[in-house]
């Protein structure tokens, strides 16, 4: 498909729909501005359930992503591109925002920007601002736990991930065992704001061993075993001590990774990245080394549609376009 002439306010409208948010954007090509924003959380709807059911999921986006496209219908006449997120994710919702995407580069005659959630997570770091690369990436979220060197946009090399659970994972699992609600991650850190974190001794994943990785599923099931054993008035304590336990095997890994790969810039992205807790020992682990630590703004650091326009920005202008019945779905898809 033809582009048409690159001009100041040429646009991208970005779709996200990777798990239970809802999500459109508008951004500006030239000058990276985000024009327009919207995130429909559908938090509420699956608390009961104490984590995401999918094909919920899925009938909720088919009403709000919709409701949000009316809202964007001004910008039509200056869209460029439709971005869409098309990987990783729960297959039944990537299909929503995709069949959208599609729907939208057939009527108003536009190409197709296929994005990587994990690279939109990357790019949350730079929405209205340059991108400042190479970068040692920590993305923490519901789905994923991983150490990314990022070299440049084409460039991004996964040199450490989870072996089970991931880390924001195990803060909904272990707000569930707790009767908390989801998500987790926001419940369990408050709630550990009033605990004793050295009450609880739990043991730290894969301390004696050498493998630069991670692994939550054993913590899991430890700090099941503790909220089985006491009653409600210690949860403060066991979730302190949980949280303490959890982040202090990022940290250590983390450690073992900086000895033979020395950071010269840090970030933290992804939903858990805004727990402050976790974002004070990145910070201390990081001033032995004087690395700066990049954070997205707190509003940006869950799923949202301005990450897909910002990195699709950059796929814009090298024309990484899709044909509409070439794009396609990848759940499991990596960087």
């Amino acid at each position: 498909m033809a582009v048409g002439k690159r001009v100041g306010n040429d646009m991208i409208l970005s779709i996200e729909s990777s798990c239970d948010d809802s999500s459109i954007s508008i951004t500006e090509i030239k000058t990276k501005k985000l024009i327009y924003h919207k995130k429909i959380s559908q938090e509420l709807e699956h608390s009961k359930y104490g984590g995401v059911v999918p094909e919920l999921a899925s009938r909720l986006h088919a009403v709000a992503l919709p409701a949000i496209l009316e809202e964007c219908t001004q910008w039509f006449g200056e869209l460029k591109a439709v971005a869409v997120t098309n990987a990783p994710g729960l297959a039944v919702t990537l299909i929503e925002g995709v069949v959208m995407a599609k729907a939208l580069s057939i009527t108003l005659n536009i190409p197709l920007l296929p994005i990587n959630h994990l690279k939109g997570h990357i790019y949350s770091l730079f929405i209205e601002k340059e991108v400042q690369f190479p970068l040692t990436v920590l993305l923490v979220s519901g789905g994923h736990t991983q150490v990314i060197e990022v070299v440049s946009h084409e460039m991004m090399n996964t040199v450490a991930t989870t072996m089970d659970d991931s880390y924001g994972e195990s803060f909904d699992k272990v707000s569930k065992m707790m009767g908390l609600g989801y998500p987790g991650g926001p419940l369990i850190e408050k709630l550990a704001l009033g605990g004793d974190s050295s009450r609880f001794t739990f043991t730290v994943p894969l301390w004696q061993s050498p493998l630069i990785a991670f692994s939550y599923s054993g913590l899991k099931n430890q700090v099941r075993l503790a909220v089985e054993a006491n009653e409600a008035e210690d949860y403060p304590d066991i979730a302190a001590s949980f949280q303490k336990t959890a982040t202090d095997h990022l940290i250590q890994k983390l450690k073992k990774y900086f000895k033979t790969s020395k950071p010269e810039r840090f970030a933290i992205v992804g939903g858990a990245s805004a727990n402050l807790y976790l974002r004070s020992e990145i910070e201390k682990l990081l001033a032995p080394h004087k690395a700066p630590l990049f954070l997205a703004p707190l509003e940006f650091c869950s799923d949202n549609a301005a990450m897909i326009g910002r990195a699709a920005i950059e796929e814009f202008v090298r024309d990484n376009f899709t044909n509409y019945n070439e794009i396609v779905v990848n759940p499991r898809c990596k960087l």
